[in-house]
């Protein structure tokens, strides 16, 4: 594979049938990366008075928080967020909820109730129902849904506002009937207190809003302070620190998925614009650190993509942020043929997959690893990530080859439920007592021929 860097993307050429670029993406966006900023290191060495990695320092957090409660998670808040917090401070009260909901406008409002409506409508339509059958008479076989009683939602809160993530976490929570739901955000302008985050969550009925974000933030709901009681589960993206840390007490609590960096990986031929191509990247880049490439075997659209970038680039509010992670985590790659594009993308396993062809369908007839799917020049991913429908809390890391995203399901527990008569019990007990006498268990068949 041979490389060559314009000033804002690498250029790798991989017609050769090298994987090298996009194994060193996937290596630094993997559970196992390092994606911490300068800045960020800088910041642990002061808290933590060493060079931790960022696995040393979610098990420091997670382990104290756990031991000492409100104590560590106020301490945090302190040292890693810059908030200086007291317990009755941690939870927002409702009357800054409806506060922030009176206050936002009306516009929004509307917004946020048409996608909710959205997502509602297809969560609903995938979501599990009890099934139940009679394989012999006297024999019934259920397979029966219980929805979890309480759940735990990360909202992202550093470099931007995630009103968002608040829907497509709480309204697939909603629909698979959770009883409690408590949201928790950094300590920011961009976290808990960012109104127009409040004012979704009241428009949605949540009532349980904290003031909390981080690795202690995941440590308080899996178990529990005086303040925070326990989730059963903890769901939503975050920074390196939150997925690890959700990883970290994954046992104790279930959990969703590795949702970390944001990726794209965009497959496109000779029928795509140059202009959606570089505006989809720049939309994932521009999370910062955020995952940005784009696979073609038409050199013409990587010269053109590489114009557009620059162009686009400019008019952009966080264009030094993304400038950065597009050097960093982003890539045009040239490939040889679109069966090449596909198994490059099947081994990257990328959080989203946009294809920009002339038939997207027969790409995706190959693909079997993306977390969601894009197809069509006018399917953009900010589609799914605003207002589709499909939640936009996905597996990233190249987790999506066994892990699925969000959804109504993720939010119910599954059981099994088995009734015999006595005839069919009898019909079956010889089978039965064989096979546990065969492993020895004798009081198993006991338990069965004494019913005879």
């Amino acid at each position: 594979m041979t490389q060559s860097d314009c000033n804002l993307i690498a250029f790798f050429d991989a017609r050769d049938g090298s994987t090298a670029a996009l194994d060193q993406l996937r290596e630094k966006l993997s559970p196992q990366g390092d994606v911490v900023s300068p800045q960020g290191r800088a910041l642990t060495e002061a808290v933590f008075g060493a060079p931790l990695s960022p696995v040393e320092v979610v098990e420091r957090i997670c382990g104290e928080v756990k031991s000492q409660g409100d104590q560590a998670l106020l301490h945090y808040s302190k040292q890693l967020d810059k908030a200086d917090l007291t317990t009755e401070q941690l939870r927002v009260p409702a009357e800054d909820l409806a506060a922030a909901h009176a206050a936002a406008d009306p516009a929004l409002i509307a917004t946020i109730g048409r996608i909710r409506d959205n997502v509602a409508t297809f969560q609903k339509a995938i979501l599990h129902q009890d099934v139940s059958i009679s394989p012999k008479p006297g024999v019934t076989l259920t397979q029966r849904y219980v929805p979890l009683k309480r759940v735990g939602v990360c909202v992202p809160g550093g470099a931007a506002a995630y009103p968002s993530t608040v829907l497509m976490t709480v309204v697939p929570a909603q629909v698979a009937g959770v009883d409690e739901i408590a949201v928790v955000a950094p300590p920011t302008p961009f976290g808990a207190y960012n109104q127009d985050m409040l004012a979704t969550c009241h428009e949605l009925g949540v009532t349980e809003v904290y003031r909390m974000g981080g690795a202690h933030a995941v440590a308080a709901m899996a178990y529990g302070t005086d303040s925070v009681p326990a989730v059963q589960k903890i769901v939503g993206p975050g920074n390196l620190f939150v997925a690890l840390a959700k990883k970290h007490v994954y046992g104790v609590v279930d959990i969703d998925s590795f949702a970390g960096p944001s990726e794209v990986i965009v497959i496109a031929d000779h029928s795509a614009r140059a202009d959606f191509i570089a505006a989809d990247l720049l939309a994932q880049a521009e999370h910062s650190p955020g995952s940005a490439i784009l696979i073609t075997w038409e050199a013409d659209v990587i010269e053109a993509v590489k114009a557009e970038l620059g162009k686009q680039l400019k008019l952009l509010d966080r264009s030094d942020l993304t400038r950065d992670a597009l050097a960093a985590f982003g890539a045009l790659i040239l490939v040889r043929d679109s069966e090449h594009a596909c198994q490059l993308t099947d081994t990257f396993a990328p959080e989203h997959l946009h294809i920009q062809t002339e038939n997207p369908e027969q790409q995706m007839d190959k693909l079997r690893n993306s977390g969601a799917a894009f197809l069509g020049h006018y399917t953009p991913v900010a589609l799914g990530d605003y207002a589709a429908g499909p939640s936009h809390v996905l597996p990233t890391g190249g987790t999506c080859t066994w892990a699925a995203g969000l959804c109504s399901n993720s939010f119910l527990r599954s059981g099994s439920v088995t009734s015999f008569q006595q005839d069919a019990m009898i019909e079956i007990a010889e089978d039965v007592e064989r096979l546990a006498e065969k492993e020895g268990l004798t009081a198993h068949a006991r338990s069965v021929s004494i019913r005879r």
